[in-house]
């Protein structure tokens, strides 16, 4: 009866609209909220971080940073407020408008930042000029452009190193006179239509056809099939206005080879010209700030001196002319210059894995999880050993990668005929690694700034998406791990038949004796450079044997040289990657060698044994059988007492990288203010 009674009167109540009975009073514990505490409060600076960036970057430091502040003060590179602090991003979030394509949007606000940057000189004097200086201040500036946008740094590299550098190379006095100075101050917009449907890494499989027409001096560009069309054309879909077109020629019925050619696709008022057609490639998983296009010709007639003709020419009654008659070293030719794309993605790549830790880090010296005991402070992320070990090895490979993109440069800039075989060689070595080492750290850093990092805003998780394209694009990444392989091979089988030592390539080591890694490691011996170097020519050298045992092997049960590399691609892959760890950990050892006595090559020193540790960590030195179980394990505890020696020295590391604080993200500073609804508001 007494629940019935209840019922009724809360009813009637309800019925009359009278107000409900007071709830109970209850006392709440006030709980203050966690406060932001600038790691730089509480981090101590073991050495000079302005010193230690002169030395990471190496070069040009005053044109980073001025192109930094001259993208930091427009509107045009979108600077949103904060947590108290300006940062600038590329509009991952642009709402479509009506009736209009989310690509064309995207890639048009590419072109009025490129345009903005090409009305203040940033590119002056980039093909007009020539020599050392101009083609490094090149390199700084494609990787500042990288860490505010990967699409902006794309659309660059196709106008200046694809199609301009195409010109530059390939063509003559009369196609420079003709076309540079319009290409530098963007009066010519450019594109590179290599890759094609049906043939991508194979280059010299394109299928577009070009015939001259001796009658009118004219060459006739010709997509004969739907495989052949050009794919993936950066700049193509929308805003180029000429490309280096690469197709057969074909010469009174015979076929001479891959040539490139120059062809007006786009008036100067932006419409197709007769006989090209055009479509968007399509909405990517990153990049959509390229408009990438496929590019059909139906005859397309281009004047004879279109031809970029530094390899080869065609006389005006139509006469083939080339003083490389060996086809195989005349494609080698063509090719050779192309190099530069594998350069600038490999350096500029490096530019993201350091903005990537850097906001992680940084994250992680300040965000706390979880107390030890009761009624104590939670810990701080990068204190707890796990944090340590998952982010501090790759701190530690960003500094490497950082040096070998030095030595890469300097390689490239004082070029020769005579080199070209050495930088592509260690561009594909360099451009593979460094861009799989980059998805693995971005990967990594998402996932260690937790829900945080899934926000488009804190940019790790979207460089992610935006920079994986680079695993397959100017070259697979497995292919070139194989074509290097492949060289090596070349240059052990010619050491061997000469009965010469090796040079080149770093591969001096193989003329000394075989090293030998003591059956007991030291925490002494695991650190020095000696071993590690030591330990890592011993895998390169043993690879090498065994790959040219392998090939001998196959060939001798009745295989074709090319069946008997494909048989052996695990072995390729795995020298392949012993190579490059050498080469690259050899460039950050030289570079720690010429540093007097300081507390800065102290901590440098401590970077690269971190470095080294991890590259001998690889399960290939267990597979192989260069370490025993008990050294394995001594690496791997070794690596965790590094890690904690570093700790102290992480937020220096990162701060040297010298990125401003617009370029990073709220979550690398007042992270409870940028998400405070004050900030939402905004």
């Amino acid at each position: 009866m007494d629940r019935a009674f209840e019922r009724t009167k809360i009813l009637t109540d309800h019925l009359l609209q009278s107000s409900p009975p007071s709830p109970v009073q209850t006392s709440l514990s006030s709980n203050a909220c966690f406060n932001y505490t600038p790691p730089e409060l509480s981090e101590k600076y073991a050495f000079d971080t302005k010193e230690m960036r002169r030395l990471i970057d190496g070069h040009h430091l005053e044109v980073r940073d001025r192109l930094f502040g001259m993208m930091s003060q427009s509107k045009l590179f979108n600077p949103r407020v904060r947590g108290g602090k300006v940062f600038v991003s590329p509009d991952y979030n642009q709402p479509m408008d009506l009736g209009c394509c989310m690509l064309t949007i995207t890639s048009t606000i590419t072109l009025k930042r490129i345009d903005y940057l090409f009305d203040r000189g940033a590119f002056k004097g980039w093909l007009t000029e020539q020599g050392e200086e101009i083609e490094l201040r090149k390199f700084a500036s494609f990787e500042v452009f990288g860490i505010f946008d990967h699409s902006m740094g794309t659309m660059l590299a196709v106008h200046f190193f694809l199609w301009g550098g195409a010109v530059q190379v390939f063509g003559t006095k009369h196609h420079h006179n003709k076309w540079l100075r319009d290409t530098e101050t963007h009066v010519v917009k450019g594109c590179f239509a290599m890759s094609e449907l049906g043939h991508g890494s194979n280059v010299r499989g394109v299928e577009t056809v070009t015939t001259y027409d001796s009658n009118t001096q004219e060459f006739v560009i010709t997509t004969p099939c739907e495989s052949a069309q050009k794919f993936w054309i950066g700049g193509a879909a929308n805003h180029a206005t000429h490309a280096i077109v690469f197709s057969q020629l074909n010469i009174n019925g015979s076929n001479q080879g891959v040539h490139a050619f120059i062809a007006q696709i786009r008036d100067a008022d932006g419409y197709l010209c007769p006989n090209v057609r055009i479509a968007d490639c399509g909405r990517k998983i990153g990049l959509n700030g390229v408009d990438n296009g496929r590019i059909w010709f139906d005859n397309v007639r281009v004047p004879r001196e279109n031809l970029l003709n530094s390899v080869a020419d065609v006389s005006a009654d139509g006469k083939y002319l080339s003083s490389i008659n060996d086809p195989d070293q005349r494609f080698a030719a063509f090719l050779a210059p192309l190099t530069i794309g594998r350069v600038s993605i490999a350096t500029s790549t490096v530019y993201i894995s350091k903005a990537g830790l850097t906001i992680a880090i940084r994250y992680a010296l300040t965000r706390r999880a979880f107390s030890l005991k009761p009624n104590e402070p939670e810990v701080l992320l990068l204190d707890y050993p796990s944090y340590q070990r998952r982010l501090l090895p790759l701190l530690a490979k960003t500094y490497a990668m950082s040096f070998a993109s030095h030595y890469l440069k300097k390689l490239f800039v004082k070029r020769t005929p005579q080199s070209y075989k050495t930088i592509h060689i260690f561009a594909s070595a360099f451009k593979a690694t460094f861009t799989w080492n980059n998805l693995h750290i971005l990967q990594e850093c998402r996932e260690a700034c937790g829900g945080q990092g899934l926000r488009t805003e804190n940019h790790v998780g979207q460089w992610k998406a935006e920079f994986d394209v680079q695993s397959t694009f100017e070259g697979d990444n497995n292919i070139l791990m194989q074509q290097i392989s492949k060289a090596l091979l070349a240059e052990y089988v010619a050491a061997k038949k000469r009965k010469k030592a090796f040079k080149g390539l770093g591969l001096e080591h193989m003329n000394k004796p075989c090293p030998v890694i003591p059956s007991q490691l030291t925490s002494t011996a695991l650190r020095s450079s000696q071993f590690q170097m030591k330990a890592l020519c011993l895998r390169e050298r043993d690879l090498l044997n065994r790959f040219a045992a392998e090939i001998s092997h196959y060939q001798a049960k009745g295989l074709s040289k090319e069946h008997a590399f494909n048989m052996s691609y695990q072995i390729a892959e795995d020298l392949g990657r012993a190579f490059t760890d050498r080469s690259i950990f050899q460039a950050f050892a030289e570079a720690e060698a010429t540093l007097a006595a300081s507390s800065l090559k102290d901590v440098l020193g401590m970077v690269r044994s971190l470095y080294g540790l991890i590259c001998v960590e690889d399960d290939s030195f267990l597979r192989y059988g260069y370490l025993s179980v008990e050294n394995a394990a001594a690496v791997r505890s070794e690596i965790t007492k590094v890690c904690g020696e570093l700790r102290p020295h992480a937020l220096a590391l990162v701060s040297s990288f010298g990125i401003p604080h617009a370029f990073l993200s709220p979550i690398a500073f007042n992270w409870i203010d940028a998400n405070s609804w004050s900030s939402i508001q905004q």
